[in-house]
């Protein structure tokens, strides 16, 4: 084992050390509820906006759900502000999780995410900015093990960020505006926000389905759209 490997190591442990001290001195278990945005976040101008816009980083990065957090971007801000801010951070976390595994941890994903890294590989590769596109898109699927995945494999990362970025933006506004009804008409916004969410699925479902050129993302995702299942099978 050389330097570099030992270093990389070091820089892991420390990275999770400094997140778990966190978690337990900043009561961060606590922290993306509405009492908490109301108090902190909510009314607060920049200094509210740049910290939910680091929140929003961090908890994208390390595979907390996009969609609650969109909404509570939506309840603090309004849908457009906080659409906004929420695609800016979820993009930031996209680009964070994929550097941490390229340069960082490249051999503990490599490990964890065999099958998947093959597979995302030979799907994004050619056409990167298009095929995340089509991804991000998909109603199903898991934001942070795809962007480890593509950390480590061989695809170029400023058309992933973009295809990323782009294929972010229906659910991100889709919860945004979820968020943002809470408080005015929630019948309404939650009405709303299902016929968009139920649209923007079905659209991403049949891009998936026509443009993929019979590769396969991951053999998960293609059981739950009701794919044909092919031989390969992911590695744990």
């Amino acid at each position: 084992m050389n330097f570099a490997h030992i270093l990389r190591g070091i820089m892991v442990m420390a990275t999770v050390a400094g997140a778990l001290y966190l978690w337990h001195t900043q009561d961060l278990g606590n922290v993306l509820t509405n009492d908490w945005i109301e108090l902190h976040i909510k009314g607060q101008g920049m200094a509210g906006e740049l910290l939910f816009l680091a929140l929003a980083a961090i908890a994208t990065g390390i595979g907390l759900p996009r969609q609650i957090i969109s909404s509570l971007a939506g309840y603090a801000f309004g849908i457009w502000l906080g659409s906004g801010l929420m695609l800016l951070g979820t993009t930031l976390g996209c680009i964070g999780s994929f550097y941490y595994a390229r340069l960082l941890a490249r051999g503990p994903v490599q490990k964890k995410f065999s099958g998947r890294i093959r597979r995302l590989d030979d799907f994004l590769h050619d056409n990167t900015f298009s095929m995340t596109l089509l991804v991000r898109m998909l109603p199903v699927g898991s934001n942070v093990a795809t962007n480890l995945a593509a950390g480590v494999s061989s695809i170029r990362a400023v058309p992933f960020f973009t295809g990323s970025a782009i294929g972010y933006v229906p659910q991100t506004f889709i919860f945004a505006l979820l968020g943002s009804g809470v408080a005015v008409d929630p019948v309404q916004s939650t009405l709303l926000s299902v016929i968009l969410f139920v649209a923007s699925g079905a659209l991403g479902v049949y891009l998936y389905r026509h443009f993929r050129h019979g590769k396969s993302l991951d053999a998960s995702i293609d059981h739950e759209l009701g794919e044909p299942e092919t031989s390969e099978t992911e590695q744990p």
